[in-house]
């Protein structure tokens, strides 16, 4: 083990300097795990195992330090697509251009990326590529930047994936792939010049060739008139609102009205784990429509797979669990053994009722005048809690994230069952890229404008609270079916959530939710303003966490979620998420104000 710590320690001090020397800042503090320094944060090199990881560590560094040198944050910001859905596709295109800048800049950088990519691209899905449904545009996006300023080659799948996007892509960028490459060290001409072919692209409106034309007309008309048809609805809202409630915002959250909307993927019998329970949106977010729910379902993850995919994505999950076993079941033995520390009894003594307290007899026989002495076990903070990890299950997440997602929530299920902690784990997608059945819906109306949330919902049910870690250990597998992660509506996903916790008889209830950044959902964007998810979200967090007794923190992987939540924590590398799950779960347990760092 000395000898290991050893390799990681000078692998580690070869990458700091690495990254001194590229970024040209040699007063680079390395922060600490968790910090929220706006300085470099550099990764934990937990896991060192193979030549794969080197590889990786190596191109990750690069990349930050060529960021650094040659990404300046104002005038990226500066330029930010005013349409949400483009933005994952500007990141990509910003990340490209420094790494592109690199590469001309020194080989050793050049064959860094190189290999680092096609190893990623070696890890590509393989399932689910039948139409242009199974793949997402960000991901199409990518390794088109790969193929034409990188100049990666691509293998068979990743060519495949591309080959459904490429002529939308080819159309809007090869005539400027030119002057792009003219302007790489320009980041501002390069910056504005990609903003603007992103909000001309009008892929996010095309359901297919022949609906093409139709649909970017459409959604030209639409962001003309958006304003204008807001404040129409708005208004005809608000006095639909006065009339049928007469609600205002000093109500308590009991107060505010549930439905419930049936979704049973094997029978139509009603059953509370069928059954998505949602508050009344209306009241909260008087802005947030929702189009149809008829094609929303909750499914249990054992019903989603057969028996035999589900043990093999299961063993898949135990192969991965040996290679972060040690990074993982140390922190989580760490909270074990404070909340069984907890555990152990603790009495209050000479009480006038209660247990009788046997050790104070013998002064009864001395003197029989003595009163007798009772004792009472005191109550601990833990031991009526349940705990619901909410886990974003959208094809960003692919790969590394939600694999460690995946077995950190199975360790910490099994460590807090064992301290008498109720444990539920839930996740949230949709059905279908670019909108399902609810967008045919959509399109046989007539496409009404600002139709609102504009996708079929999938909420999945991997362990209830109730149900023993043994019984559900074989549906955390599920997450590492690739086919499975499509859009991300965090607002509607939390509140479900929140339902379900809402229920539960515990005194206490916290909500840990991971994510790697804002609510994206294609179909929704794409007909409806750039930020209607992300006010959704904020109007829904924000209410949880000032008129619930529901404890709620999320933990961002790569992004940084505190806009959206008070409690919130950054990770920059996967590898911390077990670490931070556990330390900001340990904190909640030991700290009696409930603060997070």
């Amino acid at each position: 083990m000395g000898k290991e710590n050893n390799i990681k320690e000078k692998f580690k001090q070869a990458l700091i300097s690495t990254v001194k020397v590229i970024s040209d800042d040699y007063k680079i503090n390395i922060a600490k795990k968790n910090s929220s320094s706006q300085n470099f944060n550099f990764f934990e090199l937990d896991n060192l195992s193979n030549k794969q990881d080197f590889i990786r560590f190596r191109a990750e560094a690069d990349s930050e330090a060529l960021r650094k040198k040659f990404s300046n944050i104002e005038i990226y910001k500066k330029n930010l697509p005013k349409n949400s859905s483009y933005k994952s596709l500007y990141e990509i295109s910003e990340k490209i251009r420094y790494e592109l800048i690199g590469s001309k800049m020194l080989k050793g950088i050049s064959k860094n990326f190189n290999e680092n990519y096609y190893q990623k691209l070696n890890l590509t899905r393989k399932d689910q590529l039948k139409s242009k449904e199974d793949v997402n545009v960000s991901e199409a996006f990518e390794l088109y930047m790969l193929k034409n300023f990188l100049n990666i080659k691509l293998n068979k799948i990743s060519t495949k994936i591309l080959s459904f996007w490429e002529k939308e892509l080819n159309e809007s960028l090869d005539k400027h792939i030119k002057y792009l490459h003219q302007n790489i060290e320009e980041q501002e001409l390069y910056n504005s010049k990609f903003s603007k072919i992103l909000e001309e692209m009008g892929i996010f409106d095309s359901e297919n060739n022949e609906e093409k034309n139709e649909s970017s007309d459409d959604q030209n008309k639409a962001e003309n008139n958006n304003n204008q048809n807001q404040e129409e609805g708005e208004q005809e809202q608000n006095k639909q609102e006065e009339t049928q409630t007469g609600l205002d915002g000093e109500y308590d959250f009991d107060d505010y009205s549930m439905d419930e909307q049936l979704v049973d993927t094997d029978s139509e019998k009603q059953s509370s784990e069928n059954v998505i329970q949602k508050m009344n949106i209306d009241t909260i977010d008087k802005n947030y429509t929702i189009f149809t729910s008829q094609f929303d379902e909750i499914a249990k993850a054992e019903k989603l797979e057969t028996e035999e995919e589900i043990h093999k994505l299961r063993n898949n999950l135990d192969q991965q669990l040996v290679t972060f076993q040690d990074l993982v079941t140390k922190l989580a033995n760490k909270l074990q053994r404070q909340l069984l520390a907890k555990q152990n009894r603790s009495w209050e003594f000479d009480l006038e009722e209660g247990l009788l307290d046997s050790s104070k007899l013998p002064r009864i026989i001395m003197d029989p005048y003595h009163s007798l002495s009772f004792k009472k076990e005191k109550d601990l903070d833990f031991k009526d809690t349940v705990v619901t990890l909410l886990i974003d299950n959208s094809g960003s997440m692919r790969g590394r994230p939600i694999t460690i997602a995946a077995l950190c929530a199975d360790i910490l299920s099994r460590t807090l069952e064992r301290c008498s902690v109720k444990v539920e784990i839930l996740g949230f997608t949709t059905k279908n890229w670019k909108g399902g059945k609810s967008r045919e819906e959509w399109n046989k109306n007539n496409k009404p404008k600002n139709p609102g949330r504009l996708n079929d919902l999938r909420h999945i049910i991997y362990k209830s609270a109730d149900t023993h870690w043994r019984q559900s250990k074989k549906n955390l597998g599920l997450m590492l079916k690739e086919g499975l992660l499509k859009e991300n509506i965090d607002g509607e996903a939390i509140l479900w959530a929140f339902n379900r916790l809402k229920k539960r008889k515990e005194e206490r209830k916290i909500m840990m939710i991971i994510s790697d950044g804002a609510p994206v959902d294609d179909s929704t964007l794409s007909v409806n303003s750039g930020d209607f998810l992300e006010k959704h979200l904020k109007k829904i967090v924000k209410f949880i966490e000032n008129k619930s007794d529901i404890e709620i923190l999320a933990i961002g992987i790569g992004h940084d979620v505190s806009r959206y939540y008070n409690k919130a924590i950054k990770i920059s590398d996967v590898q911390e998420l077990g670490d931070v799950m556990i330390d900001q779960l340990s904190d909640l347990f030991n700290n009696n104000k409930k603060k997070l760092h």
